[in-house]
């Protein structure tokens, strides 16, 4: 997860979240939340990231003037929320790579709808428990006639305070979803539960006879409006990844030869590496206490990771060979600078710690066979050898 900022409708910085896989990702979705909420509402943060264990890289922000983005409530409505979905898609464009699916819970799954209309690179839209109708949020609202006759008013939703001027309910009113997504010639996935009582079920029903085909509508049986529940969390993302998979581009195959890794940058964060060995995908990076983002292992702990793995294969492999009655095999590694000497107090040298747990009826003789057999591994011995790097720069 990355924290980052960037401009919203009004140049304000708006405070926002990348959720990643922690291989490659194949694509990039941006998340809205519902009203008057913060992407780090339940539904937000847990859908986002289970998204990005399917290989989706997710981009969630607080809208203007709500969570840790800045800019003042009152001055923002609908409109401007549709606005700052389209800066969050040029933000992505300019630094990473245009999403291909946009996904909004409650109003802003309305907004997605809107902004989607504007989006030429998003590819398909999920909408969780939207309004047909934006200008139903004012029955939240318990005092419009305020508003109205005096240009504001301060109402509470969900025990929080807020400033509500007329121009967000003057918005909200000429705002005509179901004329605006007849033109949206997009896929959409419409979730909805029967039991919602906040937005309640028509609405999915209105969304889905005013849509263009392709549409599809799942039903979140007993999930509440705010998806409270890590069960609904993760259906809500399997049925996502599941569905969009069949719109989204899919991602290129690539492998490497002859077992070549390669290695790139991947511009998350300071120091984020992607890894191609063969067909597997990995990711490496660094703490974040170094300025990583702590997104997989660093450079270190692959090479002692690749240390431990050759050894408890090699042992396996003995073992098996000799029938030995081994249950299990565990290795544990660290790595870390020591002084050589007390006549070279300020040089030091590399030292691999490795702890060899082994399992099973074994004789004292057989787990000392087994111990000795474990300098054998292959990169054992590597690491050990006279080893050459040839370095060669391409173009």
């Amino acid at each position: 997860m990355k924290e980052i900022k960037f401009k919203g409708h009004s140049d304000e910085l708006l405070s926002a979240r990348l959720d990643v896989p922690s291989g490659k990702i194949n694509s990039y979705a941006i998340f809205a939340h519902c009203f008057t909420c913060s992407k780090d509402l339940y539904a937000a943060d847990k859908v986002s990231q289970k998204l990005a264990k399917y290989g989706i890289g997710v981009l969630r922000f607080d809208f203007t003037g709500l969570g840790k983005s800045e800019g003042e409530f009152g001055n923002t409505n609908f409109s401007s929320n549709v606005e700052d979905l389209i800066k969050a898609q040029e933000f992505l464009n300019s630094n990473y790579q245009p999403a291909t699916l946009m996904v909004g819970h409650s109003l802003g799954g309305a907004a997605t709808l809107a902004a989607a209309t504007k989006l030429n690179d998003i590819k398909a839209v999920v909408t969780i428990g939207a309004p047909s109708n934006v200008a139903n949020i004012q029955r939240h609202f318990s005092d419009v006639d305020i508003i109205k006759e005096k240009g504001e008013a301060e109402i509470k939703i969900a025990g929080r305070k807020f400033n509500v001027k007329k121009q967000f309910l003057d918005d909200i009113d000429h705002t005509k979803l179901l004329e605006i997504i007849k033109k949206l010639n997009k896929p959409v996935l419409i979730m909805h539960s029967p039991i919602d009582e906040i937005v309640g079920i028509e609405n999915a029903k209105n969304l889905y006879d005013a849509l263009p085909h392709p549409k599809s509508f799942v039903s979140l049986d007993k999930a509440d409006h705010l998806i409270t529940k890590t069960k609904d969390a993760d259906y809500i993302s399997s049925i996502i990844a599941a569905w969009s998979s069949n719109y989204l581009d899919k991602p290129e195959v690539l492998y490497t030869l002859n077992d070549e890794v390669q290695v790139q940058e991947n511009k998350l964060g300071s120091w984020g590496q992607n890894i191609l060995n063969g067909k597997h995908y990995l990711l490496a990076d660094e703490p974040k206490k170094i300025g990583g983002l702590d997104l997989g292992p660093t450079p270190y702990g692959y090479l002692i990771a690749s240390l431990g793995a050759c050894t408890s294969m090699t042992i396996r492999y003995y073992a098996n060979n000799k029938k030995y009655p081994l249950n299990d095999v565990k290795v544990t590694l660290k790595h870390e600078k020591i002084h050589c000497d007390d006549t070279k107090k300020d040089q030091k040298i590399d030292q691999i710690t490795r702890e060899i747990f082994i399992d099973g009826d074994l004789s004292e003789e057989q787990k000392k066979d087994l111990v000795r057999v474990a300098d054998k591994c292959p990169v054992h011995k590597t690491l050990k050898s006279d080893l050459k790097i040839l370095t060669k720069l391409k173009s």
